[in-house]
Order: structure tokens, then C-alpha cells, then sequence
């Protein structure tokens, strides 16, 4: 006997795929590690502004900085689109038209190659380098902690303003920092926004518009520290 299968709507599965804090569809879905719990990234970034606690179950995610307790969900993110028709456009189109409507103003840096016409060899097709996104310029400056051992050894960038995608995350920019360095294994790095370290998860997007456009800034500054682990 064949069984019979059942349609689900979307609304079946609106218990698993909205924020609990703006009730609409997560977007850019993000998971606190302390309690497994998910939200909007800016959602929940936003809380956490004014709260440790998870909005949800109450929770003390961190004593001081709860934004590290936070991780992304691309897979979440990926069946979110697949069930929702045109959601995945939508909030692309809203992206881009933000970008164009912010930028206007950037200036032209041209750091490590510019409009990525420079002689690095990178000659290659443009989605491995995200040309198509929106870009964004930014100025990486050391921050120094005065008698640390080994600092001392530490040389800044020759090329302090770059030019990348506004999707890269802080954990890339570390890993572009730690290359061009050269640093040791023994060393970790930090990289700050006015003062606050930033999410390893955390995009330029999101940092622009969390931090810099909210406070008028027209240079895009990143401090990095440099500790032993």
C-alpha cells in the first residue's frame, strides 16, 4: 500500500526559520554557541549592544563580549532560500542598492592594486575574487602594545589601504594580516573596531554599517593587535 504524502506550505516550517526578534525571515542566520539559539545577525548584534543575555532563553552568553560567542549558519542560511521563492534575490537586490546609495562618496585608494588592474597575477576570472560584489575600501593600522615581547620584531603593512569585497570577514582580513606579516605560529591577532574586537564572522558589511556609517566616519579604519596565544 502506497503511503501518502503530505504537502507541507512554508508556513509549516515558520517556527524554524524566523527571528524570534524581528519575526521576520533570518537573514544572514546566526547561532549564539552558549545556547544554540538563532537570529538575524544584525538582529542579534544589535541586542547584544545593550544586553549579554540571549534574548531568548536569558542566558549570559559572555560577561563582556558576547558578540564572540556568535557563529554563522550558511546552511540554515542555503535551505532558507531553497524554501522561500525570491527571498535569496530580494534581500540581494536590497544589498546592492544600499551599497550604491552608501559608496558614493568612497574614496579611491587603490591600496593593493586598486580597481584590480595592479601586477599581481591575479588576472583571473572574476568570481574567484568577488569583483562583482560591492567594494569597499579599508585602512589596516597596527596597534601596538607598548614592552609586549617579540613586538618589536613585527614590521606594519607596506600597504596600509586595500580594496576588497564587502563580504569578507574579519576571519579572512586575519588571515590576509597573518601572510603578509609573516608571523610566527605563536602569535595571534586581534583585529578592532573603535576600541571593540570584532567577530572573527564579522563582514565589512556588517562593520560599516554597524560602526562606521553609524558614526559618520569617512575613513574605514581596522586596528589589529598582536598577542601570543
Amino acid at each position: 500500500m502506497a503511503a501518502t504524502g503530505r504537502k507541507h506550505l512554508v508556513r509549516d516550517f515558520n517556527h524554524f526559520i524566523t527571528c524570534y526578534l524581528c519575526r521576520g525571515y533570518l537573514i544572514k542566520p546566526t547561532t549564539v554557541t552558549e545556547c544554540l539559539h538563532t537570529f538575524c545577525k544584525s538582529c542579534i548584534v544589535q541586542h547584544f549592544e545593550d544586553s549579554n543575555d540571549c534574548p531568548k532563553c536569558g542566558i549570559q552568553v559572555h560577561e563582556t563580549n558576547p558578540l564572540e560567542m556568535l557563529r554563522l549558519d550558511n546552511t540554515l542560511e542555503e535551505i532558507i532560500f531553497k524554501l522561500v521563492p525570491g527571498l535569496r534575490e530580494k534581500e540581494e537586490q536590497q544589498e546592492l542598492e544600499f551599497w550604491r546609495k552608501n559608496q558614493l562618496g568612497l574614496p579611491d585608494v587603490g591600496g593593493d592594486g586598486g580597481d584590480g588592474d595592479g601586477d599581481d597575477g591575479d588576472g583571473g576570472g572574476d568570481d574567484d575574487y568577488h569583483r562583482s560584489d560591492p567594494q569597499i575600501a579599508i585602512c589596516l593600522d597596527c596597534l601596538r602594545n607598548t614592552g609586549q615581547s617579540g613586538e618589536s620584531t613585527v614590521t606594519d603593512l607596506m600597504k596600509r589601504f586595500i580594496r576588497c569585497s564587502s563580504r569578507v570577514t574579519v576571519g579572512t582580513i586575519k588571515k590576509f594580516l597573518s601572510l603578509k606579516l609573516k608571523l610566527p605560529s605563536s602569535y595571534e591577532l586581534d583585529v578592532l573596531c573603535n576600541g571593540e574586537i570584532m567577530g572573527r564572522d564579522h563582514t565589512l558589511e556588517f562593520i560599516y554599517m554597524t560602526r562606521w556609517r553609524l558614526h559618520g566616519e569617512n575613513v574605514r579604519l581596522l586596528r589589529y593587535k598582536i598577542r601570543l596565544e
